[in-house]
């Protein structure tokens, strides 16, 4: 049976007398180690109380009543790496429609990245992207600002203004930043600022052209490959800047051993270093793309089966911190085209949730970390006030039914496109209910 789903706009106006309760809940924070079950009460938009049995004396006659049944009730996901295309290319994705996939996949705060058109480099862009997530969105949306003025890689942003105007850091995220003396002066001022510098790591003359990774398989179907060096070389210059400014640095889409390895090393040194990994990474392998399967190329692009274990061990060992899709949403025009034509990138927000139960499921990482990398951890990446179930923190969920089983069917996300590889995959795991503010914004029955 076809179960359906419900979407609902928060209204982001709760009266601060609006209470829900919450019962028969498994209460999950990553941060605090807390499995327990109980219940938990919302007043407007905040978490008023939580416990085993904060009701014990009796329900407050004016709440609203939720039944977990059990279910795992976790501190709203966070994705800190999607592209929404607006403004510029709404005709693939919207604030909207991206939000209401975040919705899908109990994601409660999202990180938009700046390769928009325009690019989000300057304060009237991001103001535009404040606007219209309030007017249209289903969950909190931040965003980044671009580190060079039109992602050129020539010109540091007006980063002071930027900070005020809101961002939560800066990054040429679908270009890296190429110019050594450009990214020192972007990790010194983000670091006086108090925000993350994230780097798309990439040498682009190493990459030279290449559309897949460089190994076995590339040479099996004749197409140019990207070298891990191409990744590697550059994560480890931004850590000699790293230690060299003392700013914050951190790693998007991470997906090769030996950038890996370079990050580890880092965090041994002390360094302010992070990174995140993409589902796609720790799932699949460039094996997939042996049929020129175009929904199977994205920038980094799925490398060796040393490289996949790579990554889960980094998870596994803290080396990583976060889980973030890299949502990149493409028309179909776009992706149905020759391998060394089509666009990169895979649509992510619905799929995060039940590939990273994987590794639950299969008993590789205690759910304790699983959950963590999508919540606390991202988080205090961007440094906002999210991913944690404690009094007085913002009422964003996300409620889990981590046996449900279900197929994942690319045509009926709620994202305006359906560039997945995922498709017909057999999962379990899914969010089952969103809350943004104290308000269901989600729910499936």
């Amino acid at each position: 049976m076809t179960q359906k789903q419900f979407f609902a706009l928060p209204t982001r106006a709760l009266k601060d007398s609006h209470k829900v309760a919450y019962t028969n809940a498994r209460l999950f924070d990553p941060e605090s180690g807390m499995d327990t079950k109980g219940e938990l009460l919302t007043i407007g938009s905040t978490i008023a109380d939580f416990g085993a049995a904060i009701f014990k004396n009796g329900m407050p006659s004016d709440a609203e009543v939720i039944d977990c049944k059990g279910h795992l009730l976790t501190p709203g996901l966070l994705d800190i790496q999607v592209h929404f295309r607006e403004p510029g290319q709404e005709y693939k994705e919207t604030i909207h429609t991206g939000s209401k996939s975040s919705a899908a996949g109990g994601v409660t705060t999202v990180a938009c990245m700046p390769n928009t058109d325009p690019v989000i480099d300057n304060v009237a862009v991001v103001e535009f992207i404040h606007r219209r997530a309030r007017e249209t969105a289903y969950v909190n949306v931040r965003t980044y600002a671009a580190i060079t003025k039109g992602q050129k890689g020539e010109m540091l942003t007006e980063m002071g203004l930027l900070k005020e105007a809101g961002v939560v850091g800066f990054t040429d995220d679908g270009k890296p930043v190429m110019n050594a003396l450009i990214m020192r002066r972007a990790l010194a001022y983000a670091r006086d600022l108090g925000v993350p510098v994230a780097q798309h790591a990439e040498d682009m003359n190493l990459t030279a052209g290449g559309c897949m990774n460089e190994g076995i398989v590339s040479a099996r179907l004749g197409l140019p490959g990207i070298p891990n060096a191409s990744e590697a070389v550059i994560v480890e210059r931004d850590v000699l800047l790293t230690e060299l400014t003392g700013g914050q640095y951190h790693v998007l889409h991470i997906s090769t051993a030996e950038a890996v390895d370079a990050v580890r090393r880092a965090k041994k040194k002390g360094l302010r270093v992070t990174a995140e990994a993409a589902p796609h990474h720790f799932c699949l392998t460039d094996e997939a793309v042996a049929q020129y399967r175009t929904f199977c190329k994205m920038n980094p692009p799925l490398r060796a089966e040393k490289d996949r274990l790579a990554i889960i061990e980094g998870l596994k060992d803290g080396t990583i911190d976060a889980i973030a899709t890299d949502h990149a949403p493409h028309d179909q025009e776009s992706k149905r085209v020759p391998m060394t034509s089509a666009a990169f990138g895979i649509v992510g927000l619905e799929t995060m949730l039940p590939l990273a139960l994987t590794l639950y499921h299969k008993k590789i990482m205690p759910l304790r970390d699983v959950i963590a990398a999508m919540t606390y951890k991202p988080a205090d990446i961007i440094h906002v006030p999210a991913g944690r179930l404690k009094k007085g923190a913002p009422a964003d969920m996300t409620l889990i039914d981590l046996n449900h089983e279900w197929t994942l069917e690319p045509e009926s996300f709620a994202s305006k496109s359906h560039n997945s590889p995922f498709e017909d995959w057999k999962v379990k795991g899914r969010a089952i209910r969103t809350v943004v503010g104290g308000e269901t914004v989600y729910k499936l029955f």
